[in-house]
C-alpha cells in the first residue's frame, strides 16, 4: 500500500480505531482521515454521504460500532441493532459511491451460532441460533457482512470482512455497566485492592471459555489483510487459544496483588459456553498473532493504572 494513500478510520477514538491510528502512523502512513462523533454522526445518512464525497478516501477501515458486554446488550437491544445497522449501511454505501478502492468491515466472533463446534470455522456462519444475550449486535454485524458481499457481487466493490475474537488493550471501555469481561475484571480487581474489599464478584459461573486478542495484534492483522486479502469470504482474526473466565480472573487477581476472595454470581448469564476461532485461513495467508495473553494483560493493566483518572 502507498504510504501516502488516504485512509479513513471510522471510529478512531475507540479501542480498535485508536489502535489502527497508532499502527498506521508507526509504519509511515501520513494521510489518515478521522472525524469525531461530534463532527460526524455516522448514523446520519446525508452527513456521511457529504463527508465521503468531500474526502473520497482510497481506503476505509470500518471500526465504528456500538459495542458492549452482556449487561449493555440486554439493556439496550434497540440501540445495538439500530445504531449499528445505520452506521455500517451509511459508511459502506457512501464509500462505494465515493469510489473507495477498498473497505475493511470489522465484525465479531459473536456472529457465529451459540453452540458452534470448536474451533469456530468461517463456514459456521448462519448454521444455527445465535446467543440470546448479544443477538441484536450479532444480527447487525451479519447484515454488514452480507451488505459487503452484495455490493461486491453487484457493483464489484472491494469490501472485505474480518471477524476478530474478543479484544482488549489500551483505550478499552472500563465502565462496569457497559464493558466486556476482561476490562471489567481489571477495574474490579484494581478497585478491590485499593478499597481493601473482602471479595470481588464475577458474573456467571466462571466456566465459559473465551479467546482474547490484544488490539495491537488486530491492527497489524487489519493492515496485513488490506494488503494481502481480496476475497468475498469472511476471515477470522484471533489467537486460536482460549481460557476460562475463572482462570482469567485468577490471572488478573494475581497480577493486581489483590488477596481477597473471588465470588461467582451464578444468577447472571454465562453467555456462549465457548468461543475459540479457527484461524487457519488467516495463518495460511502468512499472519499470526504475536502477543501472548500474559504480555497483553500486563501491558493493559499498566495502561489502565496510568490512565486511571480518565478510565471511568
Amino acid at each position: 500500500m502507498d504510504k501516502h494513500a488516504t485512509i479513513y478510520i471510522a471510529g478512531h477514538t475507540g479501542l480498535v480505531g485508536s489502535a489502527m491510528v497508532r499502527h498506521l502512523r508507526s509504519r509511515g502512513f501520513d494521510a489518515i482521515i478521522t472525524r469525531t462523533r461530534q463532527a460526524l454522526d455516522l448514523r446520519q445518512q446525508s452527513a456521511v454521504a457529504q463527508f465521503f464525497q468531500a474526502t473520497r478516501p482510497e481506503y476505509v477501515i470500518l471500526a465504528a460500532a456500538r459495542v458492549g458486554g452482556i449487561q449493555a446488550n440486554s439493556a439496550y437491544p434497540g440501540d445495538f441493532i439500530g445504531d449499528n445497522l445505520q452506521i455500517q449501511t451509511n459508511v459502506i454505501d457512501s464509500a462505494y459511491r465515493a469510489g473507495t478502492k477498498k473497505l475493511l468491515f470489522l465484525g465479531s466472533s459473536c456472529i457465529y451460532p451459540r453452540d458452534c463446534p470448536q474451533p469456530i470455522k468461517e463456514d459456521y456462519l448462519l448454521t444455527g441460533p445465535l446467543e440470546a444475550t448479544n443477538q441484536w449486535y450479532a444480527i447487525a454485524k451479519i447484515a454488514g457482512i452480507k451488505m459487503c458481499q452484495a455490493y461486491r457481487q453487484q457493483h464489484g466493490f472491494n469490501a472485505i470482512c474480518a471477524m476478530p475474537t474478543n479484544l482488549y488493550g489500551p483505550e478499552d471501555n472500563f465502565d462496569l455497566h457497559t464493558s466486556h469481561v476482561l476490562p471489567a475484571l481489571i477495574r474490579k480487581f484494581y478497585q478491590a485492592k485499593a478499597d481493601k474489599a473482602a471479595e470481588v464478584i464475577v458474573w456467571g459461573s466462571g466456566r465459559p471459555r473465551r479467546e482474547f486478542l490484544h488490539v495491537d495484534d488486530l491492527a497489524a492483522a487489519c493492515l496485513y489483510l488490506l494488503a494481502h486479502y481480496d476475497d468475498e469470504g469472511i476471515i477470522n482474526v484471533g489467537t486460536g487459544k482460549d481460557i476460562s473466565i475463572a482462570e482469567l480472573a485468577g490471572r488478573i487477581k494475581a497480577m493486581s496483588g489483590y488477596r481477597g476472595r473471588i465470588v461467582y454470581d451464578t444468577s447472571k448469564a454465562d453467555g456462549t459456553p465457548q468461543k475459540r476461532l479457527d484461524t487457519r485461513r488467516l495463518e495460511a495467508l502468512g499472519w499470526r498473532a504475536g502477543m501472548t495473553l500474559t504480555e497483553g494483560l500486563h501491558a493493559t493493566w499498566c495502561w489502565y493504572v496510568n490512565s486511571r483518572p480518565s478510565a471511568t
